[in-house]
């Protein structure tokens, strides 16, 4: 971090860190508990369908709106420069892009041995929370991935934005190095609510890319890591590759 900009950025400490995350995750909660069980039975439509609507429109949409509110607390203006030097999303270095498939690859590497080490313990069993499943897509369905798409750029750039861009320059001025440690059990806990079955499989995500971002001082490292293990493995399960 710029020792100018560090000078700037305010202190979150435990307290300040987990009055974001715990009011986030109880409404994500709600949300998938209650909410959009409650839509799929009204109208006869695959839960999914709400996951992408709800979560998009009351969880993610607010997780941006809550940055920005932040950020204009803090007393910056809405700028590029804010964008790149208190948000952090500057330019890509190669070796952000290095870190960034590194951390794609160990992801994905570390994430199986997880799933397999899982059914190992208490056999095969699905991971994912009820609102998550699906089955595979076929012919007159593939209009989901219009609702998808949208949805999962507001739950990549919801996340960083506020997670990454916000909070985590906000825990470091408190937490120095270890800043990625706090950061990472705020966003298991905001996880919470998917189970924890895909608690457990998510841990090597949850860990490495709060670790990666802080070191390189890039949030589109977060965005790259973010988004290239939800995008992908999404469209795995919705083609039957998974």
């Amino acid at each position: 971090m710029h020792v100018d900009n560090q000078k700037k950025i305010k202190r979150m400490g435990l307290l300040k860190s987990f009055s974001l995350f715990v009011p986030a995750a109880l409404i994500l909660m709600v949300e998938t508990h209650y909410l959009i069980p409650y839509l799929s039975r009204r109208t006869g439509q695959e839960s999914i369908l709400f996951w992408f609507i709800v979560a998009g429109v009351g969880m993610f949409l607010p997780l941006i709106l809550a940055a920005l509110a932040i950020i204009n607390l803090e007393g910056y203006g809405l700028k590029k420069s804010t964008w790149q030097e208190r948000l952090r999303f500057s330019r890509l270095t190669r070796m952000d892009w290095v870190w960034s498939v590194g951390s794609l690859v160990a992801i994905g590497l570390l994430g199986m041995v997880v799933m397999k080490g899982l059914e190992r313990a208490i056999g095969p069993s699905g991971h994912s929370p009820p609102f998550l499943n699906f089955e595979p897509l076929a012919s007159g369905r593939y209009w989901l991935l219009a609702v998808w798409f949208p949805y999962w750029v507001l739950n990549i750039m919801g996340e960083e934005i506020l997670w990454r861009g916000v909070v985590l320059p906000r825990q470091e001025v408190v937490f120095g190095r270890y800043a990625w440690l706090v950061n990472a059990a705020g966003w298991t806990l905001f996880h919470v609510a998917f189970g924890w079955r895909l608690l457990i499989t998510m841990l090597p995500i949850i860990v490495i890319q709060p670790y990666v971002v802080q070191k390189r001082e890039n949030s589109w490292v977060g965005v790259i890591i973010h988004a290239g293990v939800n995008g992908p493995t999404f469209l795995a399960i919705a083609f039957g590759i998974l």
